[in-house]
């Protein structure tokens, strides 16, 4: 499967692909909404003052626990990026949803601090094969043609937990406390994402049957290696923007219900207002995916992700308006929303799918190192002024700086070319499909 488009774009949409994997992309949503990338972060805000009133803990205790969530995914990530390429995705995922749902009931056993981010660590690990590694994997093996919006129905996962987590765990936790939530977190991936998994990975993917059929009969998908992507120049721009926006975004989801109190909300307006970030993230998604597949991803990238520094630039200056801090709210969810599909586009657009898995990884590590230090320098400017206008105006500067580097990027590469000149190398056994890309996706 060639990774460029060999005519202009239509506006209309092909359904051809989503005919054929439609189960693939029901399967990838919902394993983005129960993954250990979403659940955790989206969830965390909600749970923070129930620990802190159930277990006596200070706000500041407990806010350092993403960042250990986060350190350990930078190194658990690059472990399934390797595993998925060795074993495949099916067992990676399937192991990894049963060893999620373990780790959230451990967490209900917790009675120190220090026990919290131990089980927050583990989570990491424990979920590292659920992952956008493995989901956007799966779907860009079935879909090039309409790609950008695949993806972004499948990141939709992401807007469906920032809507559904805040209000449904306020509910559960009014009802059996801090502790019925995780269990509620626990049963997710156990009982919606694992059996369907069971049935719907298959390992007659498009793109490599049409690789299969490539001169010489070997199962090869196009692309760069791990090692040519990482002397880019282009991927470490990608990288360095991405990272900015989102530092961003992790201190805004972690933050906003918090902030919101602070101003003078109760919990359920707080919750309210954060609610439609998940609404506006939906549907940035899917706009921002339908149009990469017709225009050029920097150039959407760059409007979209200008977005929430206008968001966060009206929370600093909004009180208690609920209109206006909705708006705002909406503002941050529109760009967010846009941060991960772009990503995983750029990767497969840019650099191809030769070594996805691994390329990918790495890509996560890097956002990842960003991402867990950023709660601990959000933590300390809050600590520092007692107010969230120093994490504002971060935000505002590192949206707006990372939407414009990205225009950088340049025009799309001829991945058919590098590919066919990559796969003299692949003697060496770093480019081969047929047990990671092939017959287990």
């Amino acid at each position: 499967m060639s990774s460029q488009h060999q005519s202009s774009p239509s506006l209309a949409i092909d359904f051809t692909e989503f005919r054929l994997g439609w189960r693939i992309l029901i399967l990838s949503l919902l394993g983005i909404a129960t993954s250990v990338s979403v659940v955790p972060l989206y969830s965390f805000g909600s749970l923070v003052l129930p620990l802190q009133e159930g277990l006596g803990w200070s706000r500041e205790q407990i806010q350092p626990t993403i960042s250990f969530l986060l350190v350990a995914t930078i190194i658990a990530v690059q472990i399934s990026g390797w595993l998925i390429r060795r074993y495949g995705l099916r067992p990676v995922a399937i192991i990894s949803l049963i060893a999620l749902s373990l780790a959230y009931w451990l967490v209900t056993l917790v009675t120190e601090v220090w026990q919290l981010y131990a089980c927050y660590t583990l989570l990491a690990f424990a979920g590292m094969g659920t992952t956008m590694v493995t989901w956007t994997q799966l779907v860009n093996l079935w879909f090039e043609r309409n790609r950008g919006l695949a993806l972004a129905i499948i990141l939709c996962g992401t807007g469906s937990a920032a809507l559904v987590l805040p209000p449904l765990l306020s509910w559960v936790i009014g009802l059996g406390g801090w502790k019925a939530g995780y269990w509620l977190l626990a049963l997710l991936p156990l009982l919606i994402t694992l059996p369907l998994s069971l049935f719907w990975i298959r390992s007659d993917s498009p793109a490599v049957i049409t690789a299969a059929g490539t001169p010489g009969g070997a199962p090869r998908l196009v692309g760069m290696s791990l090692g040519e992507t990482a002397r880019s120049l282009r991927f470490w721009l990608c990288n360095i923007a991405l990272l900015l926006s989102v530092t961003a975004m992790v201190g805004m989801v972690t933050s906003t219900i918090p902030m919101l109190r602070d101003k003078g909300l109760s919990a359920s307006d707080a919750a309210l207002a954060f609610s439609i970030y998940g609404v506006s993230l939906i549907l940035g998604r899917i706009v921002v995916g339908y149009l990469v597949d017709r225009l050029w991803a920097p150039g959407v990238a760059f409007v979209v992700l200008a977005m929430p520094a206008v968001g966060c630039l009206m929370f600093s200056i909004v009180d208690t308006h609920m209109h206006s801090l909705m708006l705002a709210s909406a503002l941050v969810g529109l760009g967010a929303g846009a941060e991960m599909d772009i990503a995983a586009f750029l990767m497969a657009r840019y650099f191809g799918m030769r070594d996805y898995s691994r390329i990918f990884s790495l890509h996560m590590g890097f956002i990842g190192l960003g991402a867990a230090l950023a709660p601990l320098y959000f933590n300390y400017l809050f600590a520092q002024s007692g107010s969230y206008a120093g994490l504002l105006l971060h935000c505002t500067i590192s949206f707006a700086l990372g939407a414009a580097l990205l225009l950088m990027m340049g025009r799309y590469p001829d991945l058919g070319r590098v590919g066919t000149l990559a796969h003299a190398e692949d003697h060496d056994g770093t480019a081969p499909v047929s047990r990671s890309q092939g017959q287990e996706a």
